[in-house]
């Protein structure tokens, strides 16, 4: 290492003249790139206060507006809705699944619904979902609504729900209404049959199923539990037209639990005329959700609905199918989230 360093003395003293304009050219570079820089960066700055003065300050106040959304906490927000969803005062909410459905097609909608705070119950009506009655012995909507009405019978008196009905689910929500408007808060009809008084809820699908003396006779659907002379007790679609109907935007692996769990759907209940007062049914607080890509139920047959019995407001998911609890649950947990907090 000595002999190193004596070899290296003896080089710089012999070059030390060159090194040191070497040395000399590069920190004048260097000094020349730093003033560059250092120039910059004044004019950049001087720039912006040039802006922000030509545009009286309302830059500065775009940027800490940015700013504030970039670092916004997801979880301040939370905690807002839970504090808000907890000073509400009817936190039950009832389910009610449409034709062939059952409480099971609700499970992201209860998980979305217990995790601000709510209290979610998905119903089975009967014959449906895990219900064990036969559909082919379901006449009447009041059979078929059984369990919503042992339910609304059980509460307490200061009690209320509001009730969620999809589909032909919507009829069991205007019975519910009809029959025990002090018990139900508010009503929210998803993509459902949303009748009048006078009307079945068969007549709100003539559109795409015909009028109902028509599918009564040639329907291919239909099933006679009492025997061909008999009058039909039920109907099931074929699973590749239920495809098409219900399910043309839901993700394939709900498709696939629908098609393993639908049950045919008893045919009394759904051709039963309702007999709709002013005084019960009509005092109820109605929603509508509409569901823009639907083929079971129509974009124009839902604005039909709205239009001929208007409720109190009306809520619209864009990209559904006849199942927003499946193709758009966030959207759907957003709305009713929102109906919830309606005073």
């Amino acid at each position: 290492m000595g002999n190193s360093l004596i070899c290296r003395t003896k080089k710089d003293a012999k070059d030390n003249g060159s090194k040191s304009k070497r040395m000399g050219r590069s920190q004048r570079k260097m000094l020349a790139e730093e003033e560059f820089l250092h120039k910059q960066a004044l004019s950049m700055a001087l720039h912006q206060h040039q802006l922000s003065q030509r545009f009286d300050g309302s830059m500065s106040r775009r940027i800490g507006s940015t700013s504030s959304r970039r670092h916004a906490d997801p979880l301040a927000n939370e905690k807002k809705l839970l504090e808000s969803l907890e000073k509400i005062k009817f936190k039950k909410i009832v389910l009610l699944h449409g034709e062939g459905f059952g409480a099971w097609c609700w499970y992201k909608t209860i998980a979305q619904l217990e995790e601000v705070g709510l209290q979610p119950t998905a119903l089975d009506l009967t014959g449906s979902g895990i219900d064990l009655t036969d559909t082919n012995t379901v006449t009447t909507l009041a059979e078929y609504s059984k369990p919503l009405i042992k339910y609304l019978e059980n509460l307490p008196v200061d009690e209320k729900v509001i009730l969620v009905g999809h589909s032909s689910g919507g009829a069991c929500l205007s019975y519910a209404l009809e029959h025990f408007p002090e018990k139900i808060s508010k009503a929210i009809f998803l993509c459902a049959t949303m009748v009048s008084n006078g009307q079945r809820p068969f007549d709100v699908f003539a559109e795409e199923l015909g009028s109902a003396e028509r599918f009564m006779k040639e329907s291919q659907f239909l099933i006679y539990g009492n025997g061909k002379d008999k009058p039909p007790t039920g109907f099931m679609f074929e699973k590749q037209l239920m495809k098409g109907l219900y399910f043309n935007q839901s993700p394939t692996k709900d498709v696939a639990l629908a098609m393993v769990s639908m049950r045919s759907t008893p045919l009394g209940p759904i051709m039963e005329k309702l007999s709709l007062t002013p005084e019960k049914y009509g005092t109820g607080r109605r929603f509508y959700v509409q569901t823009l890509e639907d083929r079971a139920l129509s974009p124009d047959v839902q604005e039909k609905l709205v239009r001929e019995n208007p409720p109190e407001r009306v809520f619209k998911i864009k990209g559904s199918d006849h199942c927003p609890f499946f193709s758009k649950p966030q959207s759907l947990h957003k709305i009713l989230i929102e109906i919830v907090q309606i005073p």
